[in-house]
């Protein structure tokens, strides 16, 4: 029998001057060509965990250490991240953190030139992962020319270039739009069954993996307190964390039914089993009807008596860059007082390039921008906003309690997890009274557990209705149906979509909700399903159900 790649016998972790341990008695084996999926809330120890199995954890964080963890027959005591990055590769939440050199090509060839192969394999090696990966087109792409997801994808192969035992990746579809988070999921599947690669993957929206998982281990509060297969752990989710349970395992247990689905075609063949039919349409009966005005509209400004001009306003609008790609074409749209707008697109669509030229950052090649006050912009990097050693320091103590990190105040930013940095940085960009026109997230929800994304969608409310036009980039296609009463899809620069949520993810074949998919786009979120299937369902708006 093979030797476990990853043997940890009673671990256990505290972070420095932190008030708890981040892990907490650990046991647990990892075997050769394995697909292991961690779960867990916020804060629960994922990040901890994987950041362990690299090495980073203690040699680069510091703190304290206990138990045993061996990684491909090391001792992460005493080897740190240099000696284990030849048996673990590593992709982490900030992909642009890890990416170090000026083009694609010299990143994913770095690794490999650091082991001494010679140039006929690293030009094999950087060629295959690149077209294994989807990312040969950028091969010759300067890694400051490329979007957040294009950028992840990047670090995913030259984090496998070299060939490791163990891949582990912390929300390695976090900036990937549907389609190529999919075809990710998909492709480290297939390197496992191909290739015999271990992969562990920590990630929040589980529908994307649970399908390709043959192991879920859920972490709460810095231990593991579900171990079990895909099927089992959603029972186990449903019963005791129902906030990790997938729209689809939402949608049947609401429903009554089981058992619940690890993917849309479990989904399918349990309603056909049941003989279980969906009775009318959700979007015709108007129960989902997030295209409603919102219930309080401020006007910020008035123009010769005529009613409330635009929050902001975007006219025929270019961006080209010089030895690249055009970024966006022609691109018009207004956005109003107190509307929640979901923006959304494919990787490289144009949409932090949007956001950038509305905030003001860039200017544009050609087109106009007018804005009708201030305008606030969260950029998917929450490092660049936390720039203290202290989160008090960034954020301020009201700040750090909206942030949901009461008690932490003296915490190091570096040692939360993502979906909390993202939170942090989002109190930085909002802080102070001043009336915002508009507020602009880019993926605020990478790293965000549901009750996270619930109190995030609460937080958007609440500007919109003092007035705000908000806009939020995302790829995950759940909070924008629970979000937005607009969505607008950007494909290559234009606008290709542009109205209410049931219209833009009732149809899609990517662009939709996993329950879109399981109802044929006449639902979009849990509830409205199981109200389809005919049974009884609780109206709760905030777990599950629309705003």
């Amino acid at each position: 029998m093979a030797e476990s790649l990853v043997v940890a016998e009673r671990f256990g972790y505290r972070y420095p001057d932190a008030g708890r341990a981040s892990l907490r008695d650990v046991s647990l084996t990892i075997e050769p060509g394995t697909f292991t999926v961690v779960a867990g809330v916020s804060g629960s120890g994922k990040s901890t965990l994987l950041r362990a199995f690299s090495g980073l954890v203690p040699h680069f964080h510091g703190g304290e250490a206990s138990g045993e963890l061996v990684v491909g027959g090391l001792d992460v005591r005493e080897h740190g991240p240099g000696h284990l990055a030849a048996v673990c590769g590593t992709v982490f939440q900030e992909p642009e953190t890890q990416v170090v050199m000026g083009g694609v090509r010299a990143e994913l060839e770095l690794p490999l030139e650091h082991r001494g192969q010679p140039a006929g394999s690293v030009a094999r090696a950087v060629e295959e992962t690149a077209l294994g990966l989807g990312v040969a087109h950028l091969l010759e792409r300067r890694t400051d020319t490329l979007s957040g997801g294009e950028l992840q994808r990047v670090a995913i192969a030259a984090a496998m270039v070299h060939d490791p035992p163990l891949l582990v990746l912390d929300e390695p579809t976090s900036q990937l739009d549907p389609v190529a988070g999919d075809e990710l999921v998909w492709q480290l599947r297939r390197l496992n069954e191909d290739w015999g690669t271990a992969v562990v993957v920590a990630e929040h929206r589980l529908e994307r993996c649970l399908p390709a998982a043959d192991r879920v281990i859920a972490m709460v509060d810095g231990a593991v307190a579900c171990d079990a297969t895909p099927g089992e752990f959603l029972e186990w989710a449903s019963s005791v964390c129902p906030v990790l349970a997938t729209p689809a395992a939402r949608l049947f247990s609401l429903a009554g039914l089981s058992p619940l689905p690890a993917s849309v075609k479990e989904a399918h063949a349990g309603l056909r089993r049941d003989g279980v039919g969906l009775n009318g349409d959700m979007r015709r009966e108007g129960r989902h009807d997030p295209g409603a005005r919102p219930r309080k509209r401020r006007s910020l400004l008035r123009r010769n008596g005529r009613g409330p001009q635009p929050a902001l306003q975007v006219k025929d609008l270019w961006q080209e860059v010089e030895d690249g790609p055009t970024i966006l074409r022609g691109i018009s749209l207004e956005l109003h007082p107190g509307e929640r707008v979901a923006l959304m697109g494919r990787n490289g669509a144009g949409k932090s390039t949007l956001l950038r030229l509305a905030k003001g950052l860039d200017e544009p090649t050609r087109g106009s921008v007018e804005r009708a006050g201030e305008v606030a912009l969260l950029l998917q990097n929450p490092g660049d906003y936390l720039v203290h050693g202290h989160a008090v320091e960034d954020a301020g103590v009201a700040g750090v309690a909206a942030a949901g990190l009461a008690g932490r105040e003296d915490a190091n930013p570096r040692d939360l997890s993502g979906g909390e940095r993202q939170r942090l940085a989002l109190e930085v960009v909002l802080a102070g009274d001043a009336l915002r026109a508009v507020v602009l997230l880019d993926e605020p929800t990478r790293g965000m557990d549901r009750l996270h994304k619930d109190a995030l969608a609460e937080r958007i409310e609440q500007l919109a209705e003092q007035g705000a036009a908000v806009m939020v980039a995302t790829h995950d296609t759940e909070f924008a149906a629970s979000l937005a009463n607009r969505i607008v899809l950007l494909g290559r620069g234009v606008v290709i979509a542009d109205g209410r949520p049931d219209e833009v993810l009732g149809g899609g074949r990517h662009f939709s909700t996993e329950v879109a998919r399981i109802t044929g786009g006449k639902a979009l979120l849990p509830d409205e399903g199981a109200r389809l299937l005919g049974r009884e369902a609780p109206l709760n708006a905030r777990v599950g159900g629309a705003p």
